[in-house]
Formats: structure tokens, sequence, C-alpha cells
């Protein structure tokens, strides 16, 4: 093997242009590590907003962006068991995605799901992640709850409206297309609200307020989500794409009993992100595998063209994941 893999950097902070080719060592596994040459790599908002300079990795993690992938363990770090060199995984990392080889945690690796394609996979573990550990393990979403999320066919958007519909809730979405509110339909919303011709506060108000919301928008849709939740109702903040601060009347939270929270996933633990991917492995994989969900694909670009991916992300056309093809 190469002691020097090809990679994307961030050359200063700014817009995609600053996203260039370089070269740079091999990544030796530390202790309870594996390196994986990477196959795919999925492209993600927080790895934009790395690149702007707005969301700095952790001390120990590569400075690259890139946050998940999929391909082979090529070596094993001391103390890792239950994998092996040639296996296929997806894996969550906590930086490094965009290059031809990168470590991780072990815990943070799952296998390929049985009949999944590698470009496939490399979409899985950040947004299923983020889903799970938001949606279902921080926000307790229950069969037979009404569960709205914004941003609807986005990667995270889709994946939550598909998760949330086969375990038995409600599921509503906001997006602003027609063609999008159709795909998310089609993965099994209730009623997909186009946000440019109609009010999601008063569509479910008229369905007696939503139980759970999922919010990556923030700014103006705060007080307004507050509005839309029933009696109990829980708000889980996940971004802010208008901006994290906003003046809100909290009377209503308490007379109305609600909650707000939220999350990053990048800043937890180890720990954490493991038994994350634990649980994912238990609940979700069987049903990928079983087909029953799936990651909805919008496009592929090369990495030496992770400026376009990133240019394609924001223009905020796509509808699911973009994903890179890096060997």
């Amino acid at each position: 093997m190469s002691q020097t893999m090809n990679a994307v950097e961030i050359s200063q902070p700014g817009g995609p242009e600053v996203l260039k080719m370089c070269t740079r060592p091999v990544p030796a596994p530390r202790v309870g590590e594996v390196v994986i040459k990477v196959a795919w790599a999925g492209v993600n908002r927080p790895d934009a907003l790395q690149r702007a300079g707005m969301y700095a990795p952790p001390p120990t993690a590569s400075d690259l962006p890139g946050l998940e992938a999929s391909g082979e363990i090529i070596a094993l770090g001391e103390g890792v068991s239950g994998w092996a060199v040639g296996d296929k995984v997806c894996a969550l990392l906590p930086g490094g995605g965009y290059a031809e080889y990168v470590a991780t945690p072990a815990a943070h690796c799952l296998p390929v799901p049985e009949g999944m394609a590698m470009r496939e996979a490399a979409c899985l573990p950040e947004t299923f992640c983020t889903v799970w550990s938001n949606v279902f393990q921080r926000g307790g979403l229950k069969a037979g709850e009404r569960f709205l999320v914004h941003g609807g066919s986005s990667g995270i958007g889709t994946t939550a409206i598909q998760l949330a519909s086969v375990l038995g809730a409600r599921v509503f979405a906001t997006a602003g297309s027609d063609e999008k509110c159709a795909k998310c339909s089609e993965l099994g919303a209730e009623r997909a609200i186009n946000y440019r011709d109609e009010d999601f506060v008063e569509v479910l108000k008229g369905e007696g307020g939503a139980n759970l919301i999922l919010d990556m928008v923030g700014g103006s849709y705060l007080p307004r989500n507050l509005k839309a939740l029933a009696e109990e109702g829980r708000l889980v903040q996940i971004a802010f794409l208008q901006g994290p601060k906003v003046e809100v009347n909290f009377a209503p939270l308490m007379m109305k009993r609600q909650t707000i929270t939220g999350s990053t996933l990048r800043p937890q633990s180890d720990q954490a992100k493991a038994e994350i991917a634990e649980d994912l492995r238990a609940h979700v994989w069987p049903l990928l595998e079983a087909g029953r969900v799936a990651p909805v694909m919008d496009s592929e670009f090369p990495l030496a063209e992770a400026a376009a991916a990133h240019a394609h992300m924001e223009g905020g056309a796509h509808i699911g994941k973009i994903v890179m093809k890096v060997s």
C-alpha cells in the first residue's frame, strides 16, 4: 500500500471553490481504530459548515471534511475485535472521509447491508445515526404519534420519513416544491406541505398538533414550531439554516408543557456514537436488508469534483443524498 493518498482539503474558509485536491499521508490506526480504503463518501451539510469555518473538527480528528463513507477495512488497530481485514463496511467518521483512506473507531463501523451497493451504503452512517438518535432516542417518537419533519426531501428528511412511517408514526413533511412534496408522499408522508403555498402551523393544528417536530431550519421556524406542537409536544433542533437566534415568547410552551431539545452528532463521545451505531444495527439494519427502508439517491460526483458536489448541495435542488466516488 502506498504511504500517501489523494484527498480533498479545505484550503481556507470559504465557498465550495476552497476545496482542493491534495496529497496526504495514509493514516495509521490508533488503539481501537480501523483504517478503511474508501470506495464512496457521503456529502453532508456539516461538511459545508466546516468548509465555511463554522464547524471545527474535534481536536483529535482529521482536518479533512467527510463524516461518512463506505469501503473495505485494510488495517486494524490494537484492541480491535469483531472486524477483520477485508470486511466491507460503512462508517461514521470523526472527519477525513474525503480521501482514499480514513481511520475511524472500529465501534463506529457497520456492515454493508446485505444486497446493498457500496454507493448506497456510504449514505447511511451520518444520516441514519442523526435521525435515529434525534427522532427515536432523544425525541421518543412512538407508533401512532404525529411527526413533522422539515426539509423532507433532504437526506435527513427522506430518512426520517421512511423510518417514522415504517415504525408506525403519522408523518407530515415540509418541502419547497411540488416535486419534492410528491417524493415525500411516495416515501410515506401522510401529508406533504409545500411551504411556499401552505402554512405548516395551520395544517398541523388541524390534525391536533404535532407530537414531535424535527427541525433543521431554525430562525423564524422556532416560534412557529411551538405553535404547531400539541400539548406535551417535543421539538428536536438539529441545525439552523435560518440562524440560531430569534425572539420567542415561551409562555405558550409552559402552558402546553412542551419540550425543546437538540443535538449535534460529531462532538459526542466515541462511546455515545458507538451506542447509536449498535442500536442502528439491531433495529434499522434488518429494515434496510428487508428493503423496507432505503437511502434516496440524488447524484454522484468524483472526489476531484468535491467543489461541484458542495455547490449542488447548497443550491437546494437535490432530493436525497449526494455521494462522491473515491475509488
